[in-house]
Formats: C-alpha cells, structure tokens, sequence
C-alpha cells in the first residue's frame, strides 16, 4: 500500500482567485511560495502527490472539464519541470448541493464528501490511515477526516469547522515540513 498527501489546489498550490471569482485559465494561475519544494519532499518521502479539488466553475458553465483538465496538465508540467511531481489530479465539477431537492442525490465527489479520496485510494492502492489531507477549508478537513486520512489546515483554524484539523500550517511547505516530522523523515527543502 502507498501513502499520500491529498491537496486541495486553490489556497494550497496556487493562490485563490477572489471570492465569487474562480482560477479557470493558466494566466490566472500564481503558484504560492515553496510549493515545487514542499511537493518534492514528499515526493522524496515516498508520498504519491494526488490534488482533490472542487471545480464549480464548471457547473457554472464558466469552463469546461476539457479546459479544467488542460488546465491541470498545464500545471503539473510546470510543476514537475521544478522537480515536483503530482501522480494525478481529481476533481468535482458539480455545484454546491447538485442533486438536491426532487433531482438525484447529491454528489459523493464534492468536498466535504471523501468521494474523490476514496476514488484516489482505489486508484492507486494508498493506505488512507497512512495519508494527509491538506487543504485550506473545513470542507477539506471534513473530507479528509471522513475518508481516515490524518489532515492539516492551511491558514486559520476556523472554530466553526465540526472537524479540527491534526494541526495549522501557514503553508504547504510549512506542512510538508510538520508532516515529515512527525513522520520521523527529515528532508531539506531544495532552493526554488
């Protein structure tokens, strides 16, 4: 079985577009400070690197799931260019509360669901209980905790959230670092 560091994209890898707005083209995307790093020591720590995301716009009808997925190719090339290597990317293209009301039941992908964990896990034989979400929302949490992972908040605690995370860090890389810790790994981050 493998391990994996689940992670929310918008908040965590690239900066997160203002609220109401959302990151549908590569112009738009700005990644965050030490991401390549923090990606890469996982990598080195025998972590497999899957993004779960949730991906509105799409339902929203402000981008396709082909442009999403160019989108995502787009950035793991750029990623991996700098040493950093994402094994896949899965995302929930449906509205907030798809199915509700008289329509079929909502969606087992969206976040806080663990649908797209779960799916991760059977994708690619990962030990959940031996995993981490991290993300910057209790919708992440949420979903890492129902799915067994261990998780990590990126920003604030926010005291409404049902589900604490393990711990907070103020970024990937800080995480990374946490999660290697505690895991009895210790990898320097490489220059960027």
């Amino acid at each position: 079985m493998n391990k994996a560091a689940f992670l929310d994209r918008d908040g965590v890898i690239n900066r997160k577009a203002p609220e109401g707005q959302y990151v549908t083209r590569w112009e738009e995307v700005e990644f965050l400070p030490g991401v390549a790093s923090a990606i890469s020591m996982l990598n080195r720590a025998g972590f497999r690197v899957i993004v779960v995301s949730n991906q509105r716009c799409v339902a929203k009808g402000l981008v396709t799931t082909e442009e999403v997925e160019a989108l995502h190719k787009k950035i793991c090339r750029e990623l991996a260019d700098q040493g950093a290597v994402i094994d896949a990317v899965y995302f929930c293209p449906h509205e907030a509360g798809h199915g509700s009301g008289h329509e079929s039941p909502p969606c087992s992908c969206r976040k806080p669901a663990p649908g797209m964990l779960l799916t991760a896990a059977k994708d690619h034989q990962i030990d959940l209980h031996a995993s981490w979400m991290i993300g910057d929302s209790a919708a992440d949490v949420a979903a890492g905790k129902s799915a067994g992972c261990r998780t990590v908040l990126i920003g604030r605690i926010d005291n409404s959230a049902a589900a604490a995370p393990d711990f907070v860090a103020q970024s990937l890389l800080d995480a990374t670092q946490k999660i290697l810790e505690l895991d009895g790994l210790s990898l320097r981050a490489e220059p960027e």
